[in-house]
């Protein structure tokens, strides 16, 4: 059977028959089987045991991603977007490093080798076009984008203000020596992580510390909040587009925008 352009196509990026499916599910054992050989691979022990077996894994792995790759940018309608999308770019980053292994051959440079070959687990992203739940999730940060920036915004000013302020108050004698050390020690406290290398050792420092921290759990809230109400907001639009069906094959998950039914074709009214 000779399969046309728009049927790849449609198993490649669709999965709503027993073919695309079929794609999906082993295309995602192979990035679990990717994963977990970068994973063995790093152990010491494993690795000069296994070390040949788990180079041939990784490149058998590299070559069926990148004849993956290829297809995609193929079958796009248009490729310079899918090159550039997130999902491309996490596509090319997943083959790149096998690649770059074989050009760069300086033996000084071994230890970048390796580092660019640890970078095989950014295969991990490629499973987010396979879950539901991860669209539903970036579409939410991406409508509360805004939101956070300006959160991000505020955070920071207040990071300035009281990194200056204990600069002042506690000086180069306490370990403040300067604005930058003063809002790295006012970051650790407002997340409440509290390394302790540098702490205020005056009353009023200290006082100032314990209202940095109480602030810490308050702000802590705020992003959850505004991605929260997102996340809700998004869940009420999907739950409203499934309600849109198709009056012929009756399918539902059809949005109210489109033209043509996607599972058995019936112009929509």
């Amino acid at each position: 059977m000779i399969i046309t352009k728009k049927r790849l196509a449609h198993i490649v990026f669709e999965s709503d028959d027993w073919a695309s499916k079929t794609f999906d599910i082993v295309l995602l054992f192979l990035i679990f089987g990717s994963i977990l050989v970068a994973i063995l691979d790093s152990v010491a022990s494993l690795h000069r045991q296994y070390g040949e077996v788990f180079l041939l894994l990784e490149w058998l792995f590299t070559i069926l991603f990148t004849i993956e790759y290829a297809l995609r940018i193929w079958l796009s309608r248009k490729p310079r977007g899918y090159i550039f999308s997130f999902f491309g770019m996490v596509d090319l980053l997943a083959i790149l490093p096998a690649y770059l292994s074989i050009l760069i051959v300086n033996s000084q440079l071994l230890t970048v080798i390796r580092a660019l070959r640890l970078l095989r687990v950014i295969r991990i992203l490629k499973l987010g076009r396979y879950v539901a739940e991860a669209e539903h999730l970036t579409k939410s940060l991406r409508a509360s984008s805004h939101k956070i920036m300006i959160f991000i915004g505020f955070v920071l000013t207040i990071v300035l203000i009281m990194g200056t302020l204990m600069f002042i108050i506690e000086g180069p004698e306490h370990g403040f020596d300067s604005i930058p050390m003063g809002m790295y020690w006012a970051i650790v406290t407002l997340t409440t992580v509290g390394f302790g290398d540098i702490t205020p050792q005056t009353t009023i420092g200290q006082f100032v510390a314990s209202l940095i921290m109480l602030l810490g759990y308050a702000i802590i809230a705020v992003p959850t909040g505004i991605v929260s109400s997102e996340m809700a907001a998004e869940k009420r639009r999907m739950e409203k587009r499934k309600k849109v069906s198709c009056p012929v094959c009756k399918h539902t998950g059809l949005d109210e925008w489109d033209e043509y039914c996607k599972f058995c074709g019936h112009k929509l009214n």
